[in-house]
């Protein structure tokens, strides 16, 4: 277990230096055992990277990753995998769980389920999943402080979440803060676009009228530009990635990204060959509705080379500035909710300067911290924390 009592903090230091994420979930599947027990959930996760959990008494059976929902075969394997995970385990489900989003299979399938069978369906939020898939991992029943980093999960006000500051206890959760917002122009394309959330830290920084000239190797600049002028098709989301994604693109990283996280990947390996920089002075802000604002990180970023600096320092700025910022965001939320316990969960933590940062950051506060390790940080962990909320929903 991670977390430990204050005065173990020299062994605790220890092992935090040293954890990694292991690359591949277990082909065979996960056991792991809970700390509550309850009516046995079937819990569907999320659409990318989609895994099955069952519960069965004090233990959630998790299948092996199933991958991405988006073709036939892999929405018949989720189909299979239901099937045999009941039989093999002669689990009869009593609820059933799926993510919040309307369109995903998953809570198709979960909610055709629920109905053909007359048994419960709980949504739950994405991020509230996150933190307590780390909860059901570490056996945590009482109210944890989760910081949820990610590409996307629709929220409960229905935007794209992905950079939340929460409040979890149990069934129940407070989205305490977030990161502040980016236009996405274009919606879902500006996901595989760096350089269009490039362009919407250029808007949000005034400094629209340089998307042309800064992105001459894309037709569609002006398009976006006028896109973000006039707030057309630019939802906004608090996403930690497409903050990666706006750096990428502002350093010339990365424009346009062939494979999920190529972009962040591609970051985080430069910040690796320039090594270790302090954080920008005053580049993030804790606003008093508690959003947290890298304005003046991106700023500074837009004009790294202008100032002589390339593209690997920019990138370990960008690192080193994340991650005081977000220790700081997580510092002062603790004192305020007089919470010692803190989980940090979601696909961003699988960059290693990010969490072994944050962890050295924190380790030297009273802070127990709480991060995936039989399971990993991403969405194959969602099913496991939409199964943990429905157990402890079924104790309200």
């Amino acid at each position: 277990m991670i977390g430990l009592a204050r005065n173990a903090f020299a062994q605790q230091q220890a092992s935090l230096r040293n954890i990694s994420i292991p690359r591949l979930a277990n082909p065979r599947g996960t056991t792991i055992p809970l700390a509550i027990s309850g009516p046995s959930v079937l819990a569907c996760g999320a659409w990318l990277k989609n895994t099955i959990c069952v519960t069965q008494g004090h233990r959630a059976h998790i299948s092996p990753l199933i991958g991405d929902l988006a073709t036939v075969e892999a929405r018949q394997q989720l189909n299979r995998t239901v099937q045999r995970l009941c039989q093999d385990y002669s689990i009869q489900p009593e609820i059933v769980t799926h993510d919040l989003h309307p369109d995903f299979y998953s809570t198709q399938f979960a909610q055709t389920y629920a109905e053909q069978r007359r048994i419960p369906a709980l949504a739950v939020q994405h991020h509230h999943a996150h933190i307590a898939a780390i909860c059901a991992e570490h056996q945590l029943i009482q109210p944890v402080l989760g910081l949820a980093l990610d590409g996307v999960g629709l929220g409960t006000d229905n935007t794209p979440w992905g950079g939340e500051l929460l409040l979890v206890d149990g069934a129940r959760f407070d989205r305490l803060g977030h990161l502040t917002t980016l236009a996405l122009p274009g919606g879902d394309r500006a996901a595989q676009e760096p350089w269009r959330m490039a362009a919407a830290a250029l808007f949000r920084l005034n400094r629209g009228a340089e998307i042309t000239s800064r992105f001459p190797d894309q037709p569609a600049a002006a398009t976006v530009a006028a896109m973000l002028a006039q707030n057309l098709n630019c939802p906004h989301t608090s996403s930690m990635g497409r903050l990666f994604d706006a750096a990428a693109g502002l350093l010339d990283v990365n424009a346009i990204q062939s494979n999920e996280a190529q972009a962040a990947i591609q970051l985080q390996q430069l910040a690796e060959q320039h090594g270790e920089t302090g954080a920008l002075m005053d580049g993030y802000r804790i606003s008093a509705d508690n959003q947290l604002d890298f304005s003046s990180l991106l700023s500074a970023l837009i004009d790294c080379r202008d100032a002589g600096h390339d593209a690997a320092y920019g990138a370990a700025l960008f690192h080193a500035t994340l991650v005081a910022g977000l220790a700081a965001w997580i510092v002062q939320a603790a004192e305020q909710h007089h919470i010692s316990q803190i989980a940090l969960g979601g696909g961003c933590f699988h960059n290693a300067i990010l969490r072994h940062g944050l962890i050295h950051h924190l380790i030297a506060s009273p802070l127990q911290i709480f991060i995936a390790q039989q399971m990993l940080p991403d969405d194959s962990a969602v099913a496991l924390g939409q199964a943990w909320v429905a157990l402890q929903h079924n104790r309200l």
